[in-house]
């Protein structure tokens, strides 16, 4: 490869250059029984002698992945270097092999030069096709770790370019989760809202819901939630069982009422037990004269003609055995009376106009 003179090695290199030709260099002397497909060092290249080998697509630069490649490098630079091959030697200028949307990136964020490894073979070998990527319990840890050394959640969320409600959420992932539902996570890839359902479960069903989504090969929110509603009531950590019906009011409040109306009450019968027998015998009394007096012929024919309505009183009080028979017959006298008010007003009027007349009266007599 000839050198030019805007291409500059990084140093400290992957292998830097000994002082000395001594035996103890830390690259190998020997002829390798393998073919290395890139160089050793890592150079800075101007990007304007990259030269893209495929069209990128259009709208690539609002996608969400673009955004994030952008924030990612702005916050904390470029982590994988771009894979670049020399096609001729005798021109200026590298083929990209790997590495488009990055390149983009830089040239948004405005650098001029781009870290690279040169290929040494024609071969569009793109890392990302080969890594394993981190699960989600993994993308937890790591989260966990870079901020118990210091890393602010702003930051990180600047760097994935997403909000601080997504970090705080990885980041509070696992919390309420069993150890052994964790261990049965581990290698799998789901989002916090699976992990936000589990955590409504109790242990035991946390650990059969995750080996029923892991059996299904479907470990998504929806299979989560779909879970938790085909759990019993008695397995939910946010099951409450019905509690009994509290009285309404201020407890205090009702019980000094209560004892108020019984006091009432006590009074009363104490009122009533004193006054009992004095009043029973008065009755007694009045009932037997009441029934010689009605006996006489001369004063009941004298009563009934003056005083109809009296007279039926007295048979009332004469016929009646007991007291509760005499509530009876007066609430029954009550109903009635109040009916006799409710109907229409004007026959009556009529009524009383009539026995004001006295031609009428003497008609009548």
């Amino acid at each position: 490869m000839n050198d030019l003179s805007t291409v500059k090695p990084l140093y400290p290199g992957a292998f830097p250059q000994p002082e000395t030709d001594d035996s103890d260099a830390p690259y190998p002397k020997a002829p390798l029984n393998l073919t290395l497909g890139f160089d050793l060092e890592t150079f800075q290249i101007p990007l304007e002698e990259l030269m893209p080998s495929k069209k990128v697509p259009d709208g690539v630069m609002t996608t969400r992945k673009f955004k994030q490649i952008v924030s990612s490098i702005r916050e904390i630079g470029l982590i994988e270097p771009l894979s670049v091959i020399k096609p001729d030697p005798e021109a200026v200028g590298f083929l990209l092999l790997d590495g488009n949307l990055r390149v983009l990136a830089l040239k948004e964020l405005g650098q001029d030069t781009a870290p690279c490894l040169i290929a040494k073979d024609f071969e569009t070998y793109t890392y990302n096709h080969r890594i394993n990527r981190l699960s989600t319990v993994q993308e937890h840890y790591m989260l966990r770790r870079a901020i118990d050394k210091g890393v602010s959640k702003e930051r990180l969320a600047r760097a994935f370019n997403v909000n601080l409600s997504t970090i705080n959420s990885r980041i509070n992932l696992l919390h309420g989760i069993c150890p052994k539902a964790v261990e049965l996570l581990q290698d799998h890839q789901f989002t916090p809202d699976v992990t936000r359902h589990l955590r409504k479960m109790k242990a035991a069903r946390q650990i059969e819901a995750v080996e029923l989504m892991i059996a299904a090969n479907t470990i998504t929110a929806a299979h989560a939630d779909a879970l938790l509603k085909a759990t019993p009531p008695e397995q939910r950590t946010d099951y409450k069982p019905p509690q009994p019906e509290q009285p309404r009011g201020d407890p205090l409040e009702q019980i000094v009422k209560l004892e108020r109306e019984m006091s009432q009450v006590q009074e009363k019968y104490k009122h009533a037990e004193e006054n009992y027998g004095s009043e029973l015998l008065n009755l007694v009394v009045a009932k037997g004269y009441l029934k010689k007096l009605m006996e006489n012929e001369a004063v009941r024919s004298y009563v009934a003609r003056h005083a109809s309505e009296i007279l039926e009183q007295f048979d009332l009080v004469l016929n009646t055995v007991s007291m509760e028979e005499a509530v009876e017959q007066t609430e029954r006298e009550e109903g009635s009376s109040t009916a006799e008010t409710a109907a229409p007003a004007k026959p009556q009027q009529d009524e009383s106009n009539a026995s004001l007349d006295p031609s009428i009266d003497e008609r009548l007599g």
